[in-house]
């Protein structure tokens, strides 16, 4: 139910977004004053407004501006939106998604895009939600030795399985995308082969680091952030830039939480692990990255090193200084989780307010369902 207070704090946040979003495409300010008060003839008649496209479209770039912790914003103007707002049923909604998939794996030469559901207030919409993390992620499994494949999964991996989903059992398993539409029972889509490319890692000097057999996808999918925009909320907006190397040989890979492989490329090495003092890990963390740039390259597949994108962010900050507005970021989440100290973001210090429109945390369905 729609009270005369949150009537008036949508119409508060929808004016502030016209506001900002006409002045920056251009438009006079005459246009944003009567689209203002379109909006807020809406509300009071129904409770909600609907964006434009072109509304919806320079939102979700707007929110990529605004990503606290992301390194990779010098590139928001070239999102890609795609307008699923119209969706009616769980297949339609599936094949949206593989559309999004194909057109920004493009072979390898990834392409930032993100579609938009219908959102949470929409009287009379069709209220999805995406249960997974990422659209591709691989699944986890416990068994008596530990964890087999992604541990960061296992509970997503187990909801699947109670869904009727059962995988080979491998460190690599591809986890199927679940939708949820209003309350209706979940429905399990296995992922179609030409909407996942995959990278074997091998390393350009040390012919035993393919052996280990690792592997990951192309593209980061993430699923399971809403996209706010002038006070509507997109419960289910997936979206997708492309992987700094480190992401994945610094964190995926490494980390004792995930795939814990730095012994295992220590030993392809033949490094001692013995002694902490050797700095086994930086070299063999050094090394585990090496591989992953080399190997996306030699695939065609987009990746950026995280100084170059150091060097970016860099550029991005010039960029919206330039136009007089602050940048705004999270320290923790900028610096690079390999040497962070060689990069210009390991001195710098940001203002971590959180901006509309924007992308935020919201718990997964089957938790809140619990």
């Amino acid at each position: 139910m729609i009270t005369a207070g949150t009537s008036k704090e949508l119409e508060r946040q929808a004016a502030a977004f016209i506001g900002e979003a006409y002045f920056e495409l251009g438009k006079t300010e005459a246009e944003a004053l009567a689209r203002i008060a379109q909006i807020r003839e809406e509300i009071q008649d129904t409770g909600t407004y609907l964006h434009t496209y072109e509304e919806l479209s320079y939102g979700a770039k707007l929110a990529w501006r605004n990503s606290n912790r992301c390194i990779g914003r010098l590139f928001w103007q070239s999102l890609e939106v795609f307008d699923a707002r119209n969706v009616q049923n769980e297949e339609e909604a599936s094949e949206r998604i593989w559309a999004h998939m194909r057109y920004a794996t493009n072979g390898g030469r990834i392409r930032p895009a993100i579609t938009v559901f219908p959102p949470a207030c929409t009287t009379g919409a069709n209220r999805i939600r995406i249960w997974n993390h990422q659209l591709v992620r691989y699944a986890g499994y416990r068994d008596e030795t530990g964890v087999i494949g992604d541990s960061a999964s296992l509970a997503f991996t187990e909801e699947c399985e109670r869904l009727g989903w059962k995988g080979e059992g491998t460190r690599f398993d591809l986890l199927p995308l679940v939708l949820q539409f209003n309350d209706r029972p979940p429905q399990v889509f296995r992922l179609p082969e030409d909407t996942v490319l995959e990278i074997p890692l091998t390393h350009p000097d040390n012919q035993s680091f393919g052996e280990l057999g690792l592997k990951w996808y192309a593209v980061p999918f993430i699923a399971d952030m809403r996209l706010d925009i002038g006070g509507i909320i997109y419960e289910a907006a997936p979206f997708n830039g492309w992987y700094m190397g480190t992401e994945i040989g610094a964190r995926n890979l490494s980390d004792v939480e995930r795939y814990n492989q730095l012994p295992a490329v220590a030993e392809a090495f033949g490094w001692s692990t013995h002694s902490n003092a050797t700095l086994w890990k930086d070299r063999a963390l050094v090394e585990l990255n090496v591989a992953v740039l080399h190997s996306y390259k030699q695939h065609g597949a987009s990746i950026v090193d995280h100084h170059t994108a150091s060097e970016q962010f860099l550029r991005f900050e010039k960029q919206e200084q330039s136009q007089g507005r602050a940048v705004t970021g999270r320290w923790s989440w900028l610096i690079p989780p390999l040497s962070p100290a060689a990069t210009n973001i390991w001195h710098r210090s940001f203002d971590d307010t959180e901006r509309t429109p924007g992308f935020r945390y919201q718990q997964a369905p089957y938790l809140t369902s619990r």
